[in-house]
């Protein structure tokens, strides 16, 4: 049974889509989007949501019922300073506990965001407890033996993990995971020599905490009054900078750029691509938006480009020249696929092999929650 992804509103005015390219949208996400839906049932697994209090782990909650995840059971872990609160979640209201290593005896699914130190000490105790982790930190990313997972692109790097039988998947970091959706179609077609990108990265990538100060500085900064700078050391409002990721003194890349050059040889299971990066924040609420450029080891032309990404699973494509039309995060924002355009020859070669690409993609949603949702679909 197929799902088509509902529109919202978020803070500051997230803007809606137009009537037409709702129902363009709606129509590819039914053509591409298919998941087993069964809700609750008694043969379902029993899951466990592990930092359900934090931004992505309310967005597990909300994809889990969108697409009616089956499950049999519910629970809701997070920090001490959180257990005791209340969630509700497909009609029912649930008492979040606390994460402890024996929170996992009755559990065959755990959705992981908790944040790394958290990830590294409980999900081996889930996984030993036999339970399935799919986490969303980078804490086991790199770790040799735990497959790094976009459902899109290589599902079967977790053929041998079985659901309730212990084992971590994990997903890749958000940017990585909105830059391949996208630019695998033309690797697997032509192969890709070398990428360079520049990210474009919306509070959400640094949780709820970042986007409500993005918002009270916004306030602040229209109201004449004193920014308040909690989250990041400097105004985020009106204002970018470079990623607040540690940077590497020697090589001056941060370390969201290195999970990005990291990660992307591991997904694609080669050290053949070069790839490099330059991150930045930028002040949007929420979605990513990323410029890449790629040199491919055979010519392509636009056209075909354009037609592979037509035809690729999680991704729509809005590519109008005449009318300037093309991708943004406020389209990106609380849909499902990763949006692209701008396609179009490099023109800096003499030659069909470099294809340059604007993209777009909910950090929360595919670059998070929904992609680790999406693997927990391919273990049923």
């Amino acid at each position: 049974m197929m799902h088509a992804p509902t529109q919202k509103q978020s803070m500051l005015g997230q803007g809606r889509l137009s009537r037409g390219r709702v129902a363009q949208c709606t129509r590819k996400s039914i053509r591409r989007s298919c998941q087993v839906r069964a809700g609750k049932t008694s043969t379902g697994p029993r899951v466990a949501i592990v930092g359900v209090t934090g931004a992505v782990g309310m967005e597990f909650l909300q994809i889990l019922k969108q697409r009616d995840f089956p499950y049999s059971s519910m629970k809701m872990l997070a920090s001490a300073r959180s257990a005791g609160k209340k969630v509700d979640f497909d009609g029912e209201t649930y008492t979040v506990e606390e994460l402890t290593e024996n929170s996992f005896g009755d559990c065959d699914l755990a959705l992981f965001s908790a944040g790394g130190s958290a990830t590294k000490k409980f999900a081996p105790a889930a996984s030993d407890a036999g339970c399935t982790v799919v986490d969303n930190s980078s804490a086991f990313r790199m770790t040799d033996g735990v497959p790094l997972v976009v459902p899109e692109i290589n599902v079967e790097a977790m053929k041998d993990i079985k659901l309730g039988k212990g084992g971590i998947i994990a997903n890749p970091n958000c940017s990585t995971i909105i830059a391949l959706t996208a630019v695998t179609p033309i690797h697997k077609a032509v192969g890709v020599k070398r990428m360079v990108v520049s990210t474009y990265q919306a509070a959400s990538g640094a949780g709820q905490a970042a986007m409500e100060e993005l918002e009270l500085q916004t306030r602040e900064a229209l109201d004449g009054k004193p920014i308040t700078t909690n989250i990041f050391p400097r105004q985020y409002a009106f204002n970018l900078f470079s990623h607040n990721s540690d940077v590497d003194v020697d090589l001056g890349y941060n370390e969201e750029e290195m999970k990005l050059v990291k990660e992307t040889a591991k997904i694609w299971n080669t050290k053949d691509v070069k790839v490099t990066g330059t991150c930045v924040r930028v002040p949007v609420m929420r979605a990513h938006a990323e410029s890449i450029n790629l040199e491919l080891n055979a010519p392509l032309t636009v056209d075909e480009a354009r037609k592979l990404l037509e035809n690729a699973a999680g991704v729509s494509v809005i590519d109008n020249r005449k009318e300037n039309d093309f991708p943004t995060p406020l389209v990106a924002s609380y849909n499902d696929d990763v949006y692209v355009g701008r396609i179009r020859r490099d023109i800096s070669r003499d030659d069909d092999c470099g294809i340059d690409l604007f993209v777009c993609g909910d950090q929360i949603r595919k670059g998070a929650a929904l992609n680790a949702v999406q693997i927990a679909e391919a273990l049923l």
